[in-house]
């Protein structure tokens, strides 16, 4: 039964109007932004499998457009308008982070690394450089490695600084591997790193790590 026979306070988008967002289930805020289903299963259908073979939204809006479009009734048109909206999420937070503080609003900062380094087959390393009053200038990656490294260059960290007139940085990279726990390379680096940039004077406000769904503060843990 297509979408349009249901009841009207069964139907997703009439749903989110009526109650907002939170109160839709994955499939339902997939199928909203599918539109229309194909053939023989609906928009909520289409979303159910969508949310069934990536097994997480994190994954789903990570997979390359091959893969994506290995589920019949999505093509490279739904997968561009998606990394639209990935997109604009993206620039969403990082109005914020530069229009507020972002030492002051460390959720937002949490959800803008997710959106940028969440399933990344490869190690990224970026750094967020702030300007006096603790607002985002610009988030750079410096660096890319493998599965499990990626080399780190303070000097080059120092000069993209310096680069941007940066006051402060908050340093940040993902483990591939799934595991949240800063590794002794990440303590030391870390450390290596707050004293290259005292000496010019600018300071390290927090190093993240993201793994998965989870990201570790070094500086809400004292490790900083």
């Amino acid at each position: 039964m297509a979408i349009t026979d249901w009841p009207a306070d069964q139907r997703p988008r009439e749903r989110l109007i009526k109650l907002g967002p939170q109160a839709l289930s994955n499939a339902e805020l997939l199928a909203v932004f599918l539109r229309v289903g194909a053939a023989g299963k609906s928009a909520v259908d289409l979303g159910r499998e969508m949310t069934s073979h990536f097994g997480s939204l994190n994954r789903l809006f990570s997979a390359p457009l091959k893969e994506f479009c290995a589920i019949h009734g999505l093509g490279p048109a739904k997968f561009a308008q998606l990394q639209a909206i990935l997109e604009l999420g993206r620039r969403s937070l990082a109005e914020e982070l530069q229009a507020g503080s972002s030492f002051d609003a460390p959720a937002a900062v949490k959800q803008y690394l997710q959106l940028l380094l969440t399933n990344k087959p490869h190690e990224s390393f970026l750094v967020l450089f702030l300007d006096v009053k603790n607002r985002l200038i610009c988030a750079e990656e410096l660096f890319r490695g493998t599965l499990t490294h990626a080399s780190v260059y303070p000097r080059e960290v120092v000069k993209a600084a310096l680069t941007h007139n940066a006051a402060s940085v908050m340093l940040a990279h993902n483990h591939p591997s799934g595991t949240l726990e800063p590794s002794s390379a990440d303590r030391q680096l870390t450390q290596t790193l707050k004293q290259a940039l005292d000496l010019i004077g600018v300071r390290v406000l927090d190093h993240f790590i993201v793994a998965g769904t989870e990201v570790h503060s070094f500086a809400e843990h004292g490790q900083l």
